[in-house]
C-alpha cells in the first residue's frame, strides 16, 4: 500500500507487542518479532501490513493475501492459507481498529491545519476569552467574549466561537465550524462547518404572518461526543438541547431545538430530528431518518435507513418504514405482500367494468 502523506509514519509494532494489545493469540508458528508499520485491507496488504478478516464473502481475498499478519475470527481460521501470520481473536475489527489507533494516533481527531503552536498571530481572540495551557487556534479563527477553551483544544482556521460558549479539554472544532450558546464537555469533536447554537426554527404562524419565537434555551454537548462534518444542533427554545456522552452524529444531521438525546447514541447521514424529541440511551437511527417532533424513542431501539418516525418507539425495538414506522417484522411482511401482489397483477388481464 502506497505510503500515507498525512500522517506522521509510525514507529510500528512487532506481532507480539499486537497480540499484547488485542488480547490475540497468535498461530503457533508465528513470527512475533516481526514488525508492522502499516495497516491495509487483505487485497492491498504487502509483508510490512496487517489486515483483517471477519467475512467469508472476501475468502478469496484472504486465500491471496500477502499481508505481514491477519486479525481472524477462531471460527475462520481453517480459511486462512498455510504460513500467514494469524492473530486469532473474538472481534477482528474492533482490534484492527485498535491497532490503527496506536500507530496513527493524530487520525483519532482533527489537528490544526495549519500546523499551528498556539495561538496564530492572525486568529481573533477577545482579551477576555479564558485559554488553558496548549490550546491551538488556527489562522482566521475569532473567539469571543468570556469564552473559555480547556486544555488540549484545537480551533480551526475561520471557526467561530461565541460569546460564554464553554470548550473542555482535549476537544477539536473544525475549520469553518460556529459554536454559539453551548458547553461543551471534554474530547469532543466538532467537524468542519458545524452549527451549533444557532436559532431553533420556532414561530408563532398566523393568518397577518409569522412571528418569532425567542429561543432562549443553550445547546449541552456532554463528554466524548463526535459531531460530523456541516451538522446542524439548535439551541433550545425554553429549554437546553442536549447531547449526551459518547453519542455520534454522521455528516448532515439536523437536530431541532429541545431535543434530548441520551448516552452513546449513534445517528446516521441525512436524519434530522424534529423539536422537543427523547431519545434515550443507545438508540441508532439509520441513515435519512426522519423523527416528528414531540416524539420518544426508547433506549436501544434501532431504526432502519430512510425511516419515518410519526410515534414513540418503545425501548429495544428495531422498526422501519420509509412514512410511518413500525416493527421491522410487521414493515417486511407488508413489503412482501406487496411484491408478491405486484408479481401476480398481469395488466394485460381484462378487468370488469
Amino acid at each position: 500500500m502506497g505510503k500515507r502523506q498525512f500522517f506522521k509514519p509510525p514507529t510500528g509494532m512487532t506481532v507480539g507487542e499486537i497480540a499484547t494489545l488485542t488480547g490475540a493469540t497468535p498461530r503457533a508458528g508465528s513470527k512475533l518479532d516481526h514488525v508492522i508499520t502499516d495497516v491495509a485491507s487483505l487485497d492491498l496488504a504487502g509483508p510490512d501490513d496487517l489486515a483483517y478478516f471477519e467475512n467469508l464473502k472476501f475468502k478469496h481475498e484472504l486465500s491471496a493475501t500477502r499481508a505481514g499478519a491477519c486479525l481472524i475470527a477462531e471460527r475462520l481460521e481453517k480459511h486462512a492459507p498455510p504460513g500467514l501470520t494469524l492473530l486469532v481473536v473474538k472481534d477482528p475489527h474492533r482490534a484492527f481498529v485498535a491497532v490503527t489507533g496506536k500507530l496513527f494516533p493524530q487520525s483519532l481527531r482533527p489537528s490544526s491545519m495549519f500546523e499551528t503552536e498556539g495561538v496564530a498571530p492572525n486568529a481573533f481572540v477577545h482579551k477576555s476569552a479564558r485559554l488553558e495551557a496548549g490550546v491551538i487556534v488556527d489562522p482566521g479563527a475569532v473567539i469571543g467574549p468570556r469564552a473559555e477553551i480547556g486544555a488540549g483544544s484545537v480551533i480551526g482556521a475561520t471557526a467561530v466561537i461565541g460569546p460564554g460558549v464553554h470548550i473542555g479539554r482535549n476537544c477539536a472544532v473544525g475549520p469553518g465550524a460556529s459554536i454559539s450558546h453551548a458547553l461543551l464537555g471534554d474530547r469532543v469533536i466538532v467537524h468542519a462547518g458545524c452549527r451549533i447554537g444557532q436559532d431553533g426554527f420556532g414561530f408563532v404562524m398566523g393568518p397577518k404572518g409569522h412571528v418569532k419565537a425567542p429561543q432562549i434555551g443553550r445547546v449541552i454537548i456532554q463528554d466524548d461526543v463526535e459531531i460530523g462534518a456541516n451538522s446542524t444542533i439548535d439551541r433550545g427554545s425554553t429549554r437546553d438541547t442536549v447531547i449526551g456522552e459518547g453519542t455520534k452524529i454522521d455528516n448532515l444531521v439536523q437536530i431541532a431545538h429541545n431535543v434530548v438525546i441520551g448516552r452513546h447514541c449513534v445517528i446516521v447521514a441525512l436524519s434530522g430530528i424534529s423539536g422537543s424529541t427523547t431519545l434515550g440511551d443507545f438508540v441508532v437511527l439509520g441513515g435519512n431518518t426522519g423523527v416528528i417532533d414531540h416524539i420518544t424513542i426508547g433506549d436501544g431501539a434501532q431504526l432502519a435507513a430512510r425511516s419515518g418516525v410519526i410515534r414513540d418507539v418503545p425501548a429495544g425495538a428495531r422498526w422501519g418504514g420509509v412514512f410511518n414506522a413500525k416493527p421491522a417484522k410487521e414493515w417486511m411482511r407488508e413489503l412482501t405482500f406487496v411484491e408478491r401482489a405486484a408479481r401476480r397483477y398481469d395488466p394485460t388481464t381484462p378487468r370488469d367494468k
